[in-house]
């Protein structure tokens, strides 16, 4: 494709390949190698000493995988990526490279829950310290700093408590302290919101979720600055080893082609049923992005993200009991952990993605035992809002 910025949608199915150079194939070929050939030994020898661009081994690239880190960065509006095994693989990595010794990590009010577990190793083993912080004005987030801070790590719809953080403002905080800001934008994908763009420096992504959308992966990407990633990738990826399978990235590829329409989708799911859960006498509260009551979490919500996502909360009335007999009673609705695929998803994050993090810091997440995690598929809103209902009626 010529060299030519297209909107989000065309760049999703055609950025970062050229059919041309591989047989007038329209769909990216499969790269299923482990290893490559040198045409000569010293060509063997300028690869591995970097004075030749080239593919060497599939640990240090593979030109499948390439074209998913080339679309994913200009979908991301970075300047590079790198792709990795899982998600967590990616965050390890990333928060590897960033630290050292005696740093410490200030990360927003609530975190995945084996984000929390790697946070949790670092300290144990490394003595790299964290904590949280709610981010909310420019004096919460400087009076948190310390300085030996190395790095903010940001989500952004926070998981599970859809909590709004506003990139600019800790984008602008950080820049003026040389601390690089690094966003999990899983919940949103590129397509409603770009870190990068609002003065981020790394983006990481469980690509299993929206990337993928079908359910059928398990990898994580990295965006950011070329010296960045390059340095990920010689340093923390080579030798750690969290790399992903050409196969799995043709899958990815595949899923960006439809990431537009289907983000369409569940976003419009959500919103539709939104509405519904909010009003219902056995819902005690909904968290939504732009429709929660956190404070200014509307204003930023139409600041940086293009619509409210997927994915909503909601605290069932009652006890952790209550909350558990509703899930039980749903028939399309599917109990599982992860989000993003076609099929509506619910988990119960107290006792499932967040079961490592102890109680006690659980509650100032946010994250208390009736607490529910909907991730909206791509089915009718209406036979979705129809199981719920069914189920509430039962409980």
């Amino acid at each position: 494709m010529e060299n030519k910025n297209f909107r989000f949608e065309t760049e999703a199915i055609h950025s970062g390949y050229s059919s041309a150079e591989h047989q007038g194939s329209i769909v990216p070929p499969l790269y299923q190698t482990s290893t490559f050939t040198f045409s000569t030994a010293e060509q063997g020898e300028r690869r591995f000493a970097g004075q030749e661009e080239g593919f060497i081994y599939s640990r240090l690239g593979n030109p499948t995988v390439k074209i998913l880190e080339d679309r994913m960065a200009k979908l991301e509006q970075g300047e590079a990526a790198l792709a990795f095994s899982s998600g967590m693989a990616a965050v390890s990595a990333v928060l590897t490279a960033l630290t050292k010794t005696g740093d410490h990590i200030l990360c927003s009010q609530g975190v995945y829950g084996c984000t929390f577990g790697l946070l949790q190793l670092l300290k144990g083993k490394y003595h790299i310290g964290h904590g949280f912080s709610a981010m909310t004005t420019r004096e919460m987030i400087e009076k948190d700093l310390q300085p030996n801070t190395s790095c903010i790590y940001i989500e952004t719809p926070i998981n599970p408590t859809m909590k709004l953080v506003d990139l600019e403002l800790v984008a602008t905080i950080a820049k003026q302290r040389g601390i690089p800001v690094v966003v999990d934008n899983t919940f949103c994908s590129p397509y409603l919101q770009t870190p990068i763009s609002l003065g981020c420096d790394v983006v990481i992504h469980s690509a299993t979720k929206y990337i993928c959308g079908h359910g059928d992966v398990i990898a994580g990407v990295i965006i950011g600055k070329s010296d960045f990633i390059e340095q990920v990738s010689r340093t923390t990826q080579k030798d750690m080893g969290g790399i992903i399978s050409p196969f799995d990235a043709w899958l990815l590829l595949r899923g960006l082609k439809t990431l537009p329409v289907r983000m369409d989708r569940h976003c419009e799911n959500a919103s539709m049923l939104v509405g519904f859960l909010k009003n219902h006498p056995k819902v005690e509260s909904l968290y939504f992005p732009g429709k929660s009551d956190y404070e200014n979490d509307h204003t930023i919500m139409y600041k940086q993200m293009k619509k409210p996502g997927g994915l909503l909360s909601f605290s069932i009335k009652g006890t952790k009991e209550t909350a558990q007999l509703f899930m039980n009673q749903l028939n399309l609705i599917k109990i599982a952990v992860s989000l993003g695929d076609a099929e509506t998803l619910i988990q119960h994050p107290a006792t499932m993605t967040h079961a490592v993090v102890p109680e006690e810091e659980r509650r100032k997440m946010g994250i208390e035992d009736t607490l529910l995690r909907l991730s909206v598929g791509l089915e009718a809103w209406e036979d979705i809002k129809e199981d719920l209902e069914q189920a509430l009626d039962k409980i």
